[in-house]
């Protein structure tokens, strides 16, 4: 949500900061604005409420030029998404300029310290750029302000700030809220994503909460609130710009859908020590891990927490847990677990999954459970991300930088991720070898294959999507491992065509679901092969007859009994293991919800209302 886009030491930097704003659009935002120091005397702000392209028109008529300063695109929370509620936000002297991430709680509170303040937009931002400006008009130097400033805010946020009377300086900080700076040629950077600077660097240090940044041609510092001198987190990020680009692909999401096979692979590889096990194997291991690697040995119960996509990548991994590890697993939406006082303690693991170790429930999630002292494993994408720093240990999935709204190779590298952290946690446990581990490692590693076989039905699977784009409604059934896909179905399909979909377990059709089946209306059903494809085959039969057509997503080897009883038929090769079945199961039904979406001509990157980082509650 939201993007910031800061630069200072560059003769282009309105270029610099639009491209960056660009590279951000995949978070979801509904206006943008730049602030620009133009002289000593004047700061230059414009801002629009829709798309970037209605700021980039408005600058197109107006001269507007600098070497400093910050760009921002908005999803709206306080305020609707007009020009005035657009940042960036000013005092009203015009000396201070502010953009901001997040929300600042005690906004109301802070205003009523202001009496005689005159506020010309509806945001819970604009105070800070008063308060700022009374701390620098009663002689404060604008970092001192800031870090004053900051002591009386209650709430998440990353702020980026401005002052007039101090050319070529902008003053950055953090709580709970993603902030990336970093300093090359000559030029200072900040951003709240490191897509937006890999042009130009890949060497940058995220900040951490509380921590005050000021950027200058010079260079960058950092302290803490009381000025104490500090260091943000620093790390080198392995992807280049060619990853962020579209590469001939139509939209992102077909270009990341299609590079699964290679984010699969790279999930799976090099996850054995070359260190041998009690039985002369090798083990595997997590990424990080800052606590003695024993303690999983002794988890009597996991809770796995996550929003949306992570979520249902979450319940497959309570199957192969439970399965591989023989531990109790609870699977809960990420913005609840805190709010019902979960029973954790040193023996109960939380795994935290995040596809941008950004995200605001999950982190506030895992934040409550090492309060308890129960360890936390995070599952996240984007190395250096604040859930990664925060946890006891990391997984990282391999996916590279997915920018469409709508999750697909990120699922997917979860998924194999998951699998990966059901046998590690079987193998502390005692309960799998190193021998069995490298023979199902060695039978998983086919999957970037299989997934390259289902790619291989992309023009098949769009001409079913045209032929259902119009369904007014479509239910996704499935049980067992194809539950948490039908669900994932539901919500691509909803996300980019805006479709009404609903996902169900199977079993529970005449309990209430089946009622909303009606002539036109479709089920898609997941029927792989596996102990559940019989019971699947008697639902199939129940909703086609009363009218509903039939999309079934089967093995091969086991498809004559769909074919008999659906319209259409989806075939995947047969998984290595039956846990490993959602992963070929996701790709059709990501391919479908795509082509469904073209068919309708929606906007399939940036769906509306939605983020692809969620960093407000």
């Amino acid at each position: 949500m939201c993007g910031i886009v800061g630069v200072t030491g560059r003769d282009d930097a309105l270029d610099v900061i639009l491209t960056g704003l660009q590279r951000l659009e995949y978070r979801g935002y509904d206006s943008a604005g730049v602030v620009m120091d133009e002289s000593s005397d004047r700061l230059r702000v414009v801002k629009r409420g829709g798309k970037l392209a209605n700021l980039t028109a408005a600058l197109s008529d107006e001269s507007i030029s600098g070497s400093v300063g910050i760009g921002h695109t908005r999803w709206a929370t306080h305020g609707a998404p007009t020009d005035s509620n657009a940042h960036p936000h000013t005092d009203p002297t015009g000396r201070i300029a502010v953009v901001h991430n997040g929300i600042i709680e005690n906004y109301e509170e802070l205003q009523a310290t202001l009496p005689d303040a005159t506020f010309s937009s509806e945001t819970d931002t604009e105070v800070v750029a008063h308060l700022v400006a009374r701390e620098v008009e009663g002689g404060a130097e604008l970092p001192d302000a800031v870090r004053t400033v900051l002591r009386s805010l209650d709430g998440a946020f990353a702020l980026c700030i401005q002052d007039r009377d101090t050319p070529g300086m902008i003053v950055v900080a953090k709580r709970e809220a993603p902030l990336i700076v970093a300093h090359a040629d000559g030029v200072s950077y900040c951003a709240s994503d490191v897509a937006a600077l890999i042009r130009h660097t890949r060497d940058v240090q995220a900040l951490m909460d509380d921590q005050v940044a000021v950027l200058t041609p010079d260079g960058i510092t950092i302290t803490d609130l009381n000025g104490v001198a500090v260091e943000g987190h620093a790390y080198h990020v392995d992807w280049d710009l060619d990853a962020a680009e579209k590469q001939g692909y139509e939209h992102f999401m077909l270009k990341e859908i299609h590079e699964q096979p290679t984010a699969i692979a790279d999930t799976l590889r090099d996850r054995l020590r070359p260190a041998t096990g009690p039985d002369g194997s090798p083990r595997l291991h997590l990424d990080e891990c800052r606590i003695d690697e024993g303690e999983f040995g002794r988890i009597d119960k996991v809770f796995i927490v996550a929003c949306g996509t992570s979520l249902y990548s979450a319940m497959v991994g309570k199957l192969a847990i439970e399965h591989w590890a023989g531990i109790p697993v609870e699977v809960e939406v990420a913005s609840e677990f805190r709010y019902r006082d979960p029973i954790l303690d040193p023996h109960t693991l939380v795994i935290a999954v995040s596809q941008s170790g950004e995200t605001s429930d999950t982190m506030a999630a895992a934040t409550h459970a090492l309060d308890q002292r129960a360890p936390v494993l995070a599952l996240v994408n984007v190395v250096g991300s604040t859930l990664a720093r925060e946890a006891d240990a990391v997984f990282y999935t391999h996916a590279g930088p997915e920018v469409a709204v709508a999750s697909t190779k990120a699922f997917t590298t979860q998924l194999a991720a998951f699998l990966l952290i059901g046998l590690y946690l079987g193998q502390q446990r005692g309960r799998i070898y190193g021998s069995e581990i490298t023979d199902i490692l060695n039978r998983l590693h086919h999957l970037p294959g299989q997934v390259e076989q289902v790619l291989e039905q992309d023009a098949a699977i769009a001409e079913l999507a045209r032929k259902y784009a119009s369904t007014h409604y479509t239910m996704f059934i499935g049980r067992h491992v194809g539950l948490p896909i039908a669900m994932e179905g539901a919500l691509k399909l909803k996300e980019i065509s805006y479709l009404h979909a609903e996902a169900f377990p199977a079993g529970e059709m005449k309990h209430g679901p089946i009622a909303l089946i009606e002539d036109g209306s479709l089920v898609v059903a997941l029927a792989p092969a596996g102990h559940t494809f019989a019971k699947m085959v008697s639902n199939i039969q129940e909703v086609r007859a009363r009218g509903a057509s039939v999309l079934a997503i089967g093995t091969d080897g086991s498809t004559a009994d769909l074919k008999a009883h659906a319209h259409d038929l989806i075939t995947l090769p047969e998984a290595s293991h039956e846990l490993a079945s959602p992963i070929l199961a996701a790709i059709p039904l990501q391919l479908f919800a795509y082509h469904v979406a073209v068919t309708r001509g929606e906007d399939i990157d940036q769906p509306r209302n939605l983020a692809k980082t969620v960093t407000v509650e």
